[in-house]
């Protein structure tokens, strides 16, 4: 399953579109109060993409080990120390609300770290390529 996002920007219009498989969606955010760009960083959106992960693959792992989750709260922060420096100490803490046993939590907890794509992608490194697009003249 390929998953993509694409923004795309002129000083008329902002939108941003992720797509999963054939599933395509528009996000709503807004453009920097200046024009130029998308109003929420990389970062945030790769912090977002963790809290995400995490939040959905808690579901995904409940339900396969029978555990009724009420609701999960997930926060992923990092550092990012300057303009071309990759992030560092990225973190991230969850809250959740089951009247499972703390067992049983803790269990999931642990093996949906184990199985979240997003983070599996970031612990292991993956090769980002840059490619050529047809050119394009205004």
């Amino acid at each position: 399953m390929r998953i993509s996002a694409t923004v795309d920007h002129t000083a008329a219009r902002h939108t941003v579109a992720v797509r999963t498989g054939g599933a395509a969606q528009a996000l709503n955010i807004a453009a920097k109060s200046d024009g130029r760009g998308s109003a929420v960083n990389g970062g945030e959106f790769l912090m977002l993409a963790l809290a995400t992960c995490y939040c959905n693959d808690l579901y995904r792992e409940a339900a396969r080990m029978g555990i009724d989750i009420e609701g999960v709260e997930v926060e992923a922060s990092a550092e990012f120390a300057g303009i071309g420096l990759a992030a560092t100490d990225v973190r991230y803490r969850t809250k959740i609300t089951s009247a499972a046993d703390a067992g049983a939590i803790d269990q999931l907890l642990r093996h949906t770290d184990a199985v979240a794509e997003v983070h599996n992608t970031l612990r292991q490194g993956a090769a980002v390529t840059r490619v050529e697009w047809d050119a394009v003249s205004a």
